[in-house]
């Protein structure tokens, strides 16, 4: 979706071989059918690195100006949905289209018991809304449900233009955003498993199997079965990379923990300012951006608190309503490390109206992916957007622990620091520590790895209280005071 652009290679990386540019031109313009788009694109590229999705095959039948792509939504309205229910989702699913820069023209909604098989809206709607569709030049109609690829098939010979569905959409948007090849990688594995069971409209341009005694298979039929088992061999090739993945992270969290550091992981929904608090806490310089999916690939820093501890900090993928399982399944490796964490921080839009369903939806993702009973520290972003501020603190006594900030400008960082400090605190060991002045290497230990309670080197020797994780208490043993050690357990 977006601007109609001429095709170049690098828009479909996942393709090594692109036809020569002025064939793909002369193909522009003949305005010629989706099937023979298929054939022609297939007779250029690789079949071992075959990824069609439903988006590069439209790219190819659009013109070559430079016009922002005309969007037209639909939504359905079952009987366990709300009226405001689809209109949230609808305005979502607005913003997911304005993220792949199109322009949304409208939108419309049917009241079904049920989705009707053939075309998900019924025959009857879809011809009436394919008429304002074609009284306003649509190019894209999108809908806010998964279709079937039979749904989509049938639809576009209703509509007459292209038709997607969110999940589409969504992974539209994050083919874009993949940056790294653990990103990427994962994208594609997405894309595939999404492609595979909707392959058959790709060739429907191809003969079909014959009938009569002594069949013979079409090209239709075996080039069918052909893509699919090269489709199949692929994602298993990146099902095996991905491992490969997850072993590497594996060994990175070995390594980290090493250190004995406690790892928080920010989740939240999407374009709530996750990366936003993160580089405000830490420095990093993760992308943030008012945009939805702005952070596909995460980003650990360190984070020290005041309490002298150091935390491993990392941000995720945002979360979002509908999230297809396939790209939760895609990105696991990812999402291990909310999984693996110590702590999450849940990072709420408190300025969003309706932000009680985005929670819900992030608590389902979480269900998910089995993180949902980890210890969670809710993190109400954006309070500087608040016209009532006294609503910050009504919602935050609805939850056990719960905080109110702006990341942007670093309101409530304090009380944010020390619930993460109190909620990732080991059991340390409170000591009275006598230690030579000339034994500098130990003091200069001592001021990174323990929080300070009292420091005196009024006398011969320094004399510190501390409290000290267990796991560094023996680099100290030779400068104990044992007449005043204690052991507070929970601090």
């Amino acid at each position: 979706m977006g601007e109609h652009r001429s095709v170049r290679c690098e828009q479909f990386p996942i393709l090594d071989v692109a036809p020569p540019l002025f064939q793909v031109e002369r193909l522009l313009t003949a305005r010629v059918d989706e099937g023979q788009v298929a054939g022609f694109w297939w007779s250029f590229c690789p079949v071992s690195c075959f990824c069609i999705a439903d988006q590069i095959l439209k790219a190819l039948l659009n013109t070559t100006d430079h016009r922002t792509e005309r969007a037209f939504l639909v939504g359905v309205e079952l009987k366990s949905r709300s009226t405001r229910d689809i209109q949230d989702s609808l305005d979502e699913l607005a913003e997911l289209v304005a993220t792949v820069g199109a322009e949304v023209v409208g939108n419309a909604t049917q009241k079904l018991e049920s989705p009707t098989p053939g075309t998900f809206i019924g025959s009857g709607k879809a011809e009436e809304l394919a008429q304002l569709c074609k009284a306003q030049a649509i190019d894209t109609v999108v809908f806010d449900d998964e279709l079937s690829g039979a749904q989509v098939r049938n639809l576009e010979k209703i509509f007459g233009c292209r038709v997607m569905d969110r999940t589409a959409l969504i992974l539209e948007i994050f083919a874009q955003r993949a940056r790294t090849r653990e990103g990427k990688l994962q994208v594609e594995l997405a894309q595939l498993e999404y492609l595979l069971p909707r392959l058959t409209r790709f060739w429907s341009h191809l003969s079909r199997q014959r009938g009569g005694l002594g069949a013979i298979g079409g090209e239709g039929e075996s080039q069918l079965e052909s893509d699919r088992r090269k489709i199949q061999e692929r994602i298993d090739k990146i099902r095996e990379e991905l491992e490969d993945v997850r072993r590497q992270r594996t060994t990175q969290r070995s390594g980290r923990q090493r250190h004995q550091w406690p790892l928080a992981s920010i989740v939240g929904y999407t374009n709530a300012g996750k990366s936003t608090l993160l580089n405000a806490l830490t420095g990093a310089s993760a992308v943030a951006e008012d945009k939805l999916f702005a952070t596909l690939d995460p980003t650990t820093r360190r984070l020290r608190l005041p309490t002298n501890q150091n935390v491993l900090l990392s941000d995720t993928v945002g979360f979002i309503r509908k999230l297809p399982h396939g790209l939760v399944e895609a990105f696991k490796a990812t999402l291990e490390e909310v999984v693996e964490a110590d702590l999450l921080l849940h990072v709420v839009d408190i300025s969003h109206p309706n932000l009680l369903a985005q929670i819900d939806a992030v608590n389902a993702v979480l269900e998910e992916i089995g993180a949902k009973d980890k210890p969670t520290l809710m993190v109400f972003n954006k309070v500087d957007r608040l016209t009532v501020p006294d609503y910050a603190v009504t919602l935050c006594q609805s939850f056990p622990a719960a905080v109110a900030v702006s990341a942007r400008h670093g309101a409530g960082f304090s009380e944010l620091l020390g619930q993460i400090g109190a909620m990732l605190r080991p059991i340390r060991d409170f000591l009275d520590l006598s230690v030579p002045f000339d034994a500098q290497k130990a003091i200069a230990r001592l001021h990174a790895v323990g929080q300070i309670m009292e420091e005196d080197y009024s006398g011969d020797r320094a004399r510190f209280r501390v409290r000290l994780p267990q796991h560094v208490r023996h680099e100290f043993e030779p400068y104990r005071v044992l007449d005043n050690s204690q052991s507070i357990p929970g601090e």
